[in-house]
């Protein structure tokens, strides 16, 4: 997972922590996103084998 993806603890407002809740979904929605991305790779690099293979 790269860093980019991963929230940090302080960019909510200045003084007030994240809530337990907020934290997991930011958590979530990075972990949503890198798999999108794999899959995505995934995909391309298995049309590019096949492709690869009928010729």
């Amino acid at each position: 997972m790269s860093e980019e993806s991963v929230p940090r603890q302080g960019l909510g407002e200045p003084g007030k922590p994240k809530g337990l809740l907020q934290q997991m979904e930011e958590l979530m929605a990075a972990l949503n996103a890198d798999l999108s991305a794999l899959d995505a790779d995934l995909q391309s690099a298995g049309r590019g084998a096949e492709e690869s293979e009928t010729k």
